[in-house]
């Protein structure tokens, strides 16, 4: 038996814990290396995280207009095609499926994998099941499998399990973030102030094995070193909007998604601040720097927590990629379900079964995301998609100004906050870290824009078959 309409069975709070779920995966512990090597300096990497948490949540707040004007499901992929038209929905739709949501999916399986093989070590990526020629089989590559499909199992059971999996993992993760920044707050170490002198004075870091250097960054190359810088701050933040994929299940979703948003990202930004705080109370730069493997997280814990740590935060992980893959996969289906209605999507993935949901769709996502993770090739893709990502939010908020006037009889039950100021700010903002990025990064910025304007002969060619 299958049925033709979502249920409304998630509240606000609902909305909440998908917002921050899919937030909070594995950068923050993480990407804080990153931003320390290419700036070196306290002060640049709260600005960094300051900076990105602004963006976010300038974007949130311009999605809640949107949200309250096509409160159904499929979100951005439904703004854009009411902005600019089915080709540009479909581009966004496409390049969703192919890398954003499902290459995300395979990296935060993967990185669950990595993580579980601190307390198991027979499921690491040392341990090759199979081998073909260049082809390989690890078991950690199993294991993010194993994850995907037991959650895509879950999803397709219906809305409440996976609404119960992001509840408690969410709490989980907000709980054990803020056990650590408290602890490492209180433990107090004395490098608190040696890091915040001239810091100011920005550096790039490079640590080869032959040498560590710093190199003085000023005017242009320190424009250039905060645009590379942010790219791992804003994937850290990035998944914020998958809570308007799934609108057609949510409660007064014109009242509760920018409610959401709004909530779910000061939330995020407040947490990540918090993190990196700590991270430079506990942890001199240089230590932030070269932290082994770039867990910057385990460095900390280790400091704190002695020998002990490596286990705290290896379970925190998983607690925190866990329930990011769930708000993923729940949130990333009802897109194809949108398109497929559209003609823009295999047939089958716009069919719900006798529990709502589409189970198809999600089945669809789950084969290719585990694909990505048995090709070795998710870290790479994963490099292309923030450009790409910007691309389209920065396509989706200047379509505010467009619907404005292309649209002006629709109902706003939400305006866009501080309009047009705050959704201008964004479009310059993120305007330019895509130029930087296109001048620092030209390969992956690329291969991001390859992968979308391979979606071009795709659309033509079910436009041509359709007609």
């Amino acid at each position: 038996m299958e049925t033709n309409s979502f249920k409304r069975s998630l509240s606000l709070l609902d909305g909440i814990l998908l917002v921050v779920g899919s937030m909070i995966g594995s950068g923050i512990f993480i990407v804080s290396t990153d931003i320390v090597q290419h700036l070196g300096s306290a002060a640049w990497l709260l600005v960094v995280w300051l900076l990105s948490g602004f963006i976010t949540l300038a974007a949130a707040l311009s999605y809640g207009e949107l949200s309250g004007m096509y409160p159904k499901a499929g979100g951005q992929y439904v703004y854009l095609r009411e902005a600019y038209g089915s080709l540009f929905g479909f581009l966004y739709g496409w390049s969703f499926f192919a890398v954003i949501q499902t290459g995300t999916i395979a990296a935060v399986g993967v990185a669950f994998a990595k993580f579980a093989a601190y307390l198991w070590p027979s499921l690491g990526e040392q341990h090759i099941l199979l081998q073909i020629g260049v082809f390989s089989i690890k078991a950690s590559q199993l294991v993010a499998i194993g994850l995907i499909l037991l959650l895509t199992f879950i999803n397709a059971q219906g809305v409440n399990g996976s609404k119960w999996i992001q509840s408690i993992f969410t709490f989980a993760k907000i709980a054990a973030i803020v056990l650590l920044v408290v602890c490492g707050l209180w433990a107090g170490h004395s490098v608190w102030q040696m890091n915040w002198h001239n810091a100011w004075t920005a550096f790039s870091i490079a640590d080869t094995t032959s040498q560590i250097s710093h190199e003085l960054m000023q005017g242009k190359a320190l424009l250039f070193a905060l645009g590379a810088a942010m790219v791992g701050a804003l994937f850290s933040s990035d998944a914020w909007n998958n809570v308007t994929f799934i609108a057609g299940e949510i409660k007064k979703p014109e009242r509760n998604i920018g409610l959401s948003l709004l909530i779910g990202t000061v939330l995020v930004t407040i947490l990540y601040l918090s993190m990196n705080i700590m991270y430079l109370n506990v942890l001199s730069i240089q230590e932030i720097a070269h932290a082994p493997d770039q867990r910057v997280a385990l460095a900390a814990a280790m400091k704190i927590f002695g020998s002990a740590g490596t286990t705290i935060i290896a379970v925190m992980i998983m607690i925190s990629t866990f329930g990011c893959n769930n708000g993923l996969i729940l949130s990333g289906a009802r897109v194809y379900y949108t398109m497929a209605q559209d003609g823009m999507f295999l047939k089958a993935a716009q069919q719900l079964n006798k529990k709502g949901v589409p189970a198809k769709a999600l089945w669809m996502q789950a084969i290719w995301a585990s694909l990505l993770c048995l090709s070795g090739k998710y870290g790479d893709l994963l490099d292309f998609i923030i450009f790409t990502v910007l691309l389209f939010y920065i396509l989706t908020i200047a379509g505010i100004f467009i619907l404005r006037k292309k649209q002006p009889q629709l109902e706003r039950p939400y305006k866009a906050f501080g309009y047009p100021f705050i959704p201008f700010i964004y479009l310059l903002l993120a305007s330019s870290i895509c130029i930087i990025l296109l001048i620092t990064k030209t390969t992956f910025a690329g291969g991001g824009l390859l992968i979308v304007l391979i979606g071009l002969p795709i659309y033509y060619i079910i436009q041509k078959k359709y007609s």
